[in-house]
């Protein structure tokens, strides 16, 4: 199952509307998917090497933009929108704790939770009700999101075959541990934050 799911998801990638596919699910996810933008940025970019940079522009464009729609649910909806996205993923004593620390450490925290399995429209929501400097936290947003992004293009680029090569072999391990990291991603945030 896990093959064809893999199979297909590659022949998805030549789509003529796979860059917009990617696009709106980065987007989606800095502001209300759980979904990351990864799993189908990464095997665009085994597919077809030479987009790496724009896929990783793209990703991080969209998701940037996806946040800005996070920070103004946060800063005009929170009470409709924001605490129904907030509690339907079960975060509410993650966000209250993160509302805290985003008083002191804001910047530093969008820059590394943006690097993270952590869902980052948890991120976006809190900078937006905190009150976070809107220019502090798109700069922050572009920071993590562009270094995560750039970083994984730049890895799929120069070693591509050999990771496609060792995804392939090992699909079912490689899956596990992205179920895993999304798991812990949220678990982090629901039982440590």
């Amino acid at each position: 199952m896990v093959q064809r799911l893999y199979g297909w998801l590659m022949s998805q990638t030549q789509k003529k509307h796979a860059s917009l596919a990617l696009g709106l699910v980065s987007f989606l996810e800095s502001s209300v998917s759980p979904f990351p933008p990864d799993p189908l940025m990464i095997p665009m970019i085994l597919q077809t090497p030479s987009k790496a940079w724009r896929l990783a522009f793209l990703t991080t464009a969209t998701s940037v933009l996806g946040g800005m729609l996070g920070y103004a649910i946060g800063f005009y909806l929170f009470e409709t929108v924001g605490e129904w996205i907030i509690s339907t993923y079960h975060l509410q004593d993650a966000f209250t704790h993160l509302s805290d620390l985003f008083n002191r450490w804001g910047f530093w925290i969008i820059l590394l939770k943006g690097l993270t399995p952590i869902p980052f429209k948890i991120v976006t929501i809190t900078s937006g009700v905190t009150g976070l400097n809107f220019f502090i936290f798109i700069l922050g947003s572009i920071l993590s999101r562009g270094l995560r992004f750039y970083l994984e293009a730049w890895l799929l680029k120069k070693y591509g075959p050999q990771i496609k090569s060792s995804l392939e072999k090992n699909l079912m391990l490689y899956g596990l541990l992205g179920l895993g990291a999304l798991i812990i991603g949220f678990f982090l945030i629901k039982w440590v934050f």
